[in-house]
């Protein structure tokens, strides 16, 4: 019997979805038997269907992103922020696609032709997460689709109802029913698609152990592609900021859009010890009057709850563990209620805590580490084994030179928050944060492999040495 799959809303406890979990085998036979079909239907087929996916999104814009309020429990305007960049993500899929894979044509020796082109692994499983539950499998999914592959999609078990309304957009915008199959379920079905012999490659978004465990076990089959795209523990280091309510800003942004809940959330605050107390004054009036609330509240709060009462759980219980090893709480991680999973934005002082836990505090937490000069601010940067998303607010050119030659990470800002990454730009991180895989218009380099081709009209060949001459008599020896 199917396990019974449920999905509450966060801001509420309301039921909001139920099944049952899927069937991996089941769902990658029917993506293998739908994928040679959709691969051969034409490059501008395949576009104009997705494009038709994009339209329907766009039809659907306050449906599906009260959708996503509710099950993510993110604030509606930034949900809608959201399916807008479903919808985008289209046009900039074939625009990478077009840039990424293009055809080339070079000539070759003896009047042949070199030939590059781009072919579809097959079929690729996405695991996506709970976060931003339809741009970022979207992300995977579009580049995928237009590059011919089939799709088996395992939304996150705490975002069940946005997957479904996905995949049900995809096949009514005419996408083969069989070559985007959506299997519900949770951790052990994950694992089973994963290690399914039928997959010809894995797109991964989520936690660095989950994707660590999805590195082991694809160690033996280097014939797969696996792209990884994981957290972070991520600086923002304002040094020299001119504008100080600019800087709080950026830092506010930074630390807590989406309940701190992305993966390119600042983790960590570096300042300049003894110049610091001015900024952390100013970022902590702004934080006081955060809104926290319900995603349909009037007015719009900047952030909702966090996914769960269990991840609310453990974030307290990190916070404190921080406060017993030293840390100085400024603002301390506070439950608004017990029953439902709303936090208030955080601030600690962390710089006398030995040994930092290098770990993503997946919510509204502000580490502070205040460091004596700019070396010490890289170093501190640095101190981490992930390396996704780093941001340095203030500063002179040549500073940020320095900071963008010495910091680790995919994505370096200068200026502008540590999240809010450009899709026309590729993401995606070292260390933890990634397998050298980078994601949005990047996608398109694991969508497809490259084929080079020498191609002449008719065969035409001698060999010139080592032959021997065929009047000479034999040379038999022995």
């Amino acid at each position: 019997m199917a396990e019974s799959l449920t999905s509450h809303e966060p801001a509420t406890g309301e039921l909001l979805w139920t099944g049952a979990a899927g069937d991996p085998d089941a769902e990658v036979m029917a993506a293998r038997a739908a994928w040679a079909g959709w691969a051969a239907r034409p490059f501008t087929v395949r576009v104009e269907t997705l494009r038709r996916f994009a339209n329907l999104a766009r039809a659907q814009l306050e449906p599906f992103a009260d959708l996503i309020a509710r099950e993510t429990g993110k604030p509606l305007w930034e949900a809608r922020t959201e399916v807008e960049a479903v919808i985008n993500k289209v046009d900039i899929s074939v625009s990478a696609y077009a840039e990424r894979t293009a055809q080339r044509r070079l000539e070759g020796a003896l009047g042949t032709r070199v030939a590059v082109r781009h072919k579809p692994h097959g079929v690729l499983a996405v695991l996506g997460p709970y976060n931003f539950p339809a741009h970022l499998p979207n992300g995977h999914i579009v580049p995928a689709l237009i590059a011919g592959n089939a799709v088996v999609f395992k939304p996150s078990e705490k975002t069940p109802a946005v997957g479904e309304f996905l995949v049900r957009l995809y096949h009514e915008a005419g996408v083969p029913e069989g070559v985007v199959r959506c299997v519900q379920g949770g951790v052990e079905t994950g694992k089973a698609l994963a290690a399914h012999p039928g997959l010809d490659g894995l797109l991964f978004t989520g936690s660095a152990r989950a994707g660590l465990a999805l590195h082991r076990q694809f160690a033996e089959t280097p014939h797969k592609i696996l792209a990884l795209e994981m957290g972070g523990n991520n600086p923002l280091v304002v040094w020299d900021a001119k504008d100080l309510h600019a800087a709080a800003a950026m830092a506010v942004q930074s630390a807590y859009l989406s309940a701190g809940q992305r993966c390119t959330a600042a983790r960590r605050l570096i300042v300049r010890d003894g110049a610091h107390q001015e900024l952390i004054e100013t970022i902590t009036r702004l934080v006081d009057r955060l809104i926290v609330g319900h995603p349909h509240a009037n007015p719009a709060p900047f952030m909702g709850p966090v996914i769960d009462n269990m991840a609310a759980d453990q974030l307290q219980e990190a916070f404190l563990e921080l406060m017993g090893r030293g840390g100085r709480a400024i603002r301390r991680l506070d439950r608004k209620t017990d029953e439902r999973p709303f936090l208030t934005p955080s601030l600690i002082d962390v710089t006398e805590v030995e040994r930092r836990p290098d770990v993503e505090m997946f919510g509204p937490v502000l580490q502070i580490v205040r460091v004596a000069d700019f070396d010490g601010a890289i170093a501190e940067a640095n101190a981490t084994r992930y390396g996704l998303s780093a941001s340095l607010i203030g500063g002179a050119p040549e500073l940020y030179d320095r900071f963008w030659a010495g910091v680790r990470a995919g994505v370096i800002n200068w200026n502008s928050p540590t999240n809010g990454a450009p899709s026309k730009a590729p993401f995606g991180g070292i260390g933890l944060s990634g397998n050298h895989r980078p994601s949005a218009y990047y996608a398109a380099d694991y969508c497809a492999y490259p084929v080079t081709s020498s191609e002449a009209d008719s065969a035409r060949a001698t060999i010139g040495v080592g032959l021997a001459d065929p009047t000479a008599p034999a040379n038999i020896e022995g």
